[in-house]
């Protein structure tokens, strides 16, 4: 099924056959860097955690939520957005999404209200991969690389993500895309 390659700005989308993964399962992860050299980096797209950003810097007067960007790191907050030119220090990683940048000046930005949700998104930690880890996790079809052709990724209804890919592949995926979160519960 994998006919792409992974690349920055490209998206993983989680097999079925993942089902016992917890960091993974029903994941969509937007790939934020991918070189044969040093290996991959992404961050779970449809995960929101229980926590909003003010409850982890309480100086931000905003709730905007925060979400689960894989196992790695867990400690550290992230955060991808559309607006590099508010945001000093950002690296574009695809079709007008970029990776961090002037933390500082964020702050200022979301208590003055110059930044909506649909211009941000923040993670706790991230998704990581060495050097030919995500080549062999693709090669035993845990993973399915896709185009990133959203609008505005910030905006995608979370809990469909997933199932509104697996849909569009078709066939097989079809019946796993309506198959129950914890079938065991069936």
């Amino acid at each position: 099924m994998n006919l792409l390659n992974p690349t920055k700005g490209r998206l993983l989308i989680a097999e079925p056959s993942i089902l016992n993964d917890r960091s993974f399962n029903r994941s969509v992860i937007f790939l934020a860097a991918h070189n044969k050299s040093e290996g991959t980096v992404g961050f779970i797209m449809n995960k929101p955690t229980s926590y909003n950003i003010q409850d982890l810097v309480p100086a931000v007067a905003c709730n905007y939520p925060i979400f689960d960007g894989g196992p790695v790191e867990k400690e550290n907050l992230y955060f991808l957005h559309s607006i590099p030119d508010l945001i000093p220090n950002s690296i574009e990683i695809g079709k007008g999404i970029y990776w961090g940048g002037n933390f500082n000046v964020l702050v200022g930005l979301l208590n003055h209200k110059k930044v909506n949700s649909s211009q941000i998104r923040f993670f706790l930690g991230y998704s990581g991969w060495d050097i030919n880890q995500l080549g062999q996790e693709l090669k035993e079809s845990s993973w399915v690389v896709v185009e990133n052709n959203y609008a505005n990724i910030f905006t995608v209804d979370n809990s469909q993500i997933w199932k509104n890919h697996l849909l569009a592949m078709g066939g097989d995926y079809k019946i796993w895309a309506n198959a129950p979160q914890n079938p065991s519960l069936n």
